[in-house]
Parts: structure tokens; C-alpha cells; sequence
């Protein structure tokens, strides 16, 4: 199993590639050291033009998305060979958190902008500014857990895909890390047993109604 067309950002090459990795890899450093830039100051850090940059990125919405996808790649290619539907919910976590955790800077960046602009929505300024999708999650959860649908009524699936998806995303990060300072490998092992208590739960209500 595959995700590679989730990745969404303009595909460079040559002189105009460099460009826009040497933007996404400063953008990213910064991120992870705690510093989230604007497109002028990454900019003048990187030593590109004012102008070249905003070309890239007109918007902070468009700089994050894309350093995030840049950053979440390897979980977009993810591939498994398990045909147990199951294992392969679990064998994807144990993998897609510690490339979460290893660019957290650049997550929390995404989380702090969405609620931003959670709040500028409920003003009169909220129609003048791109707002930050933050969609992949549904797509790569549909095809992960796709193998469940035949087995277990539409509603009861549903459930599960949303469940999952409050377990699998960085403002798990907030609650457990932060909230409960739990460290990396505890985050990853409780997501897991999180997921398995979910599946086993819908698999029990599914024979009911059978």
C-alpha cells in the first residue's frame, strides 16, 4: 500500500528545485528550533530574494503547508506488505509518529495556524486570508483502513475512521506530551493500544447487529 499522490506541493526541477529546497529545509530548521518565520524573514535567512520567495509562498498558510508535507513524505510513501488490516493500523503508527515527532516544530506550527485562524473566521477579516488545509489525514486513514469496511456496517466503519483520526495527528501531542509529559515511545506505544481498543470495539458492535 501506497500514498504517494497525496503529496500536493508544485514539483520543481533544476535551478527552480534548489530554490524551493533550500526555502522548505531553513523554513524547517527554524521550525524545529522553536522559530516560525515569515516569508520575508526566511527570505533574508535563506539569501534568496524578497520577491523569488513570495513566488513560492504568497502566504504563511502556503510556507507551512508545504514544509509540512516536505516533512511528512516518508509517511505519505509508507508501504506495507500485511494483508491483516489490523496489524497494518498498527505497523503504520509505529512508523508515522517517530517521523511526527522528529519534525514536531513544524507541526505545532501547522496546529497553531489552523487555530488562528479558527479565530479569524469569527471576525469581519476572516474572507482575506488563504486558510491552511490540513486534509491528508482523512486520505490516508480512508485507504489504511479501507480493508475494514467490508467487514462491519457503514456507520460502525465510520466511527472507526473518525476515532482513528483523533489518534493519529499531532494534537495528540498536546494532551500527552504536554498535559501529561509522557515521552516519545510512550506516545507511540498508547497511540497503538488507543488504535487496538478501537478496532476490537467496533468489531464487537458490528457482530452484534449480525
Amino acid at each position: 500500500m501506497t500514498h504517494n499522490s497525496l503529496a500536493s506541493s508544485p514539483k520543481y526541477s533544476g535551478v527552480k528545485k534548489r530554490t524551493f529546497d533550500r526555502l522548505i529545509n531553513t523554513a524547517l530548521n527554524a521550525l524545529e528550533q522553536g522559530c516560525e518565520l515569515t516569508i520575508t524573514e526566511l527570505a533574508d535567512k535563506s539569501g534568496i530574494s524578497r520577491a523569488t520567495a513570495y513566488r513560492y509562498f504568497p502566504t504563511q498558510s502556503d510556507l507551512i503547508a508545504a514544509v509540512v508535507e516536505s516533512a511528512l513524505e516518508p509517511i505519505f510513501n509508507w508501504q506495507s506488505d500485511n494483508q491483516d488490516p489490523d496489524q497494518q493500523l498498527l505497523d503504520f503508527l509505529a512508523f508515522a509518529f517517530p517521523q511526527m515527532l522528529k519534525h514536531e516544530g513544524a507541526l505545532r506550527a501547522a496546529l497553531r495556524i489552523s487555530l488562528q485562524q479558527w479565530a479569524a473566521e469569527r471576525t469581519t477579516l476572516s474572507q482575506q486570508s488563504d486558510k491552511l488545509v490540513r486534509g491528508n489525514r482523512k486520505e490516508i486513514l480512508s485507504t489504511i483502513l479501507k480493508p475494514l469496511k467490508s467487514q462491519m456496517p457503514e456507520q460502525i466503519y465510520n466511527n472507526v475512521l473518525h476515532a482513528i483520526s483523533v489518534i493519529y495527528g499531532s494534537e495528540i501531542f498536546l494532551v500527552l506530551k504536554d498535559i501529561w509529559k509522557l515521552d516519545n515511545q510512550q506516545v507511540v506505544s498508547l497511540s497503538q493500544w488507543m488504535a487496538k481498543a478501537v478496532i476490537n470495539q467496533a468489531k464487537q458492535d458490528a457482530l452484534k447487529i449480525q
